[in-house]
Parts: structure tokens; C-alpha cells; sequence
């Protein structure tokens, strides 16, 4: 069940619905992996995102969520970047940090 006043939004896809969290350990862990300094930094980085920057994001924010998905599984996904980013959009609006 998402729960909305947590910030996590749902995303479908190959018809299971997961949930997306931002949380301080999401946060902490995009700041390493993409070797930003504060928040500021990461923004910048997000403002033009490759695709592995999507795939960092998004498992940084089904691990918040609570979502055990392996990278193998992650992996076959099927490719609908449009709802991914959408997800991704909402999930840091909902926190405060999106655009």
C-alpha cells in the first residue's frame, strides 16, 4: 500500500506496482554514487540524467520504498521511461526538491 503522507508514489510496471520514497539514505546514497558534495551538486547532476543516472536514481528510490529489487530484475524491466520518470519527477516533488 503506498502511503502518501510518507512522499512515496506508486509506479507500475509489467503490472506490479512499486513504491518510490525519497528519503536521507536515498539522498545520501545518489550524493556517493554520483560523487556530489550537498544537495545542490546533485541537482545539477539530475538536470540532464543519462540513462544509468535513471537506474541510479531508481534504485536508490525503490531501496527507499522498501523494495528488494535486485539488479538482475531491474534489468528486465520493460522500457517505459515515460511512466520511470514521470515516477521519479513526482517523487521529488513530493519531498520539496523537484523543479
Amino acid at each position: 500500500m503506498i502511503n502518501a503522507a510518507r512522499g512515496e508514489v506508486p509506479l507500475t510496471i509489467g503490472g506490479r506496482t512499486y513504491r518510490l520514497c525519497l528519503t536521507l539514505g536515498a539522498l545520501a546514497q545518489l550524493e556517493e554514487a554520483f560523487g556530489a558534495p550537498d544537495l545542490d551538486a546533485l541537482g545539477a547532476r539530475l538536470n540532464a540524467p543519462s540513462m544509468r543516472d535513471l537506474l541510479l536514481v531508481l534504485r536508490a528510490l525503490l531501496a527507499g520504498g522498501g523494495e528488494a529489487v535486485s539488479d538482475e530484475e531491474l534489468a528486465q524491466w520493460p522500457m517505459d521511461i515515460k511512466a520511470i520518470a514521470a515516477a521519479i519527477a513526482e517523487t521529488f516533488g513530493r519531498s520539496g526538491l523537484g523543479a
